[in-house]
């Protein structure tokens, strides 16, 4: 039986840092929920972000599938070691997740090539940051289920033209489909946040949603646009060029320059940046 994250404290002598907006998943129908959307098991390879006191990975691991515990705190790194260092499949990454490597999880050489599924209780402060280093593998990682605020869930659920749509949805709704797996109460953790959460799971597109040479480029124009999203595109990518050839890429793109940058789809942003790319050639 995996003890409760509270048993867990109270033997190694610990409390949640509140600086780092440490809450630890304590409901086991959430831990099954999980789990269950990771859909893993022999052969699978799962890095997990923010292992903390390893409740959630000791259910990973209970699937027969590897896991690379990435953690930061050195006191949780000492329980890790202690509670599950003797697991073979267990590996311990003490890292900061915002920079780890998520592409050197992935096995190109083997047949298929093996790309690791990514789980983890995203920390509120950090998600986007986590988000878009995540965008950078996405190519050689496979799902990600990942818990986060509530009220980001539903932004990276919405469609364009809804009043929670942003850039961080546009950017990464191109290239994953993505879903909401169970909503979690604050008394799921101890301690309870003030905010609901989500598990949302996200999927590799097999296709992207508008082709794009430079992936960095895209993003450089998505931010552009949402940094302003009140205004209209001729206005919100001024930050990128002068009128006349903001004008020009919309032109080529189809797209109306009078349009707010909350009303396109990713395929529009992708014509644009298409636009752009075109413009340098």
């Amino acid at each position: 039986m995996i003890e409760s994250p509270a048993s867990v404290l109270r033997r190694h002598g610990l409390s949640a840092r509140k600086q780092w907006g440490q809450h630890f998943l304590r409901d086991p129908s959430v831990h099954a929920a999980i789990v269950h959307a990771a859909a893993v098991g022999p052969g699978d390879r799962v890095v997990e972000i923010g292992a903390g006191l390893g409740t959630l990975t000791a259910h990973l691991l209970q699937t027969g599938a590897q896991v690379w515990a990435i953690e930061r705190d050195r006191d949780l790194c000492e329980v890790l070691r202690a509670e599950l260092g003797e697991h073979p499949g267990f590996t311990l990454h003490e890292a900061d997740a915002v920079a780890f490597d998520y592409g050197s999880a992935a096995d190109a050489a083997a047949t298929p090539p093996r790309r690791p599924t990514i789980v983890g209780n995203l920390p509120y402060h950090l998600t986007g940051p986590l988000l878009f280093r995540l965008l950078e593998s996405h190519a050689v990682t496979g799902p990600w289920v990942v818990m986060i605020q509530k009220e980001v869930a539903d932004r990276l659920c919405a469609s364009p033209g809804n009043k929670t749509y942003g850039g961080i949805t546009v950017a990464l709704s191109r290239v994953r489909d993505i879903r909401g797996v169970v909503s979690v109460p604050p008394g799921a953790f101890l301690p309870p946040p003030r905010v609901d959460s989500a598990v949302i799971r996200l999927d590799p597109r097999p296709v992207p949603r508008g082709e794009v040479a430079d992936e960095a480029g895209y993003l450089a124009l998505v931010r552009a646009a949402f940094q302003r999203r009140r205004k209209t595109l001729l206005n919100a990518l001024g930050a990128l060029g002068e009128r006349e050839r903001v004008l020009a890429w919309c032109e080529a793109a189809g797209v109306d320059p009078r349009l707010r940058p909350e009303r396109l789809a990713p395929e529009q942003f992708a014509a644009l940046q298409r636009a752009r790319e075109a413009e340098r050639a």
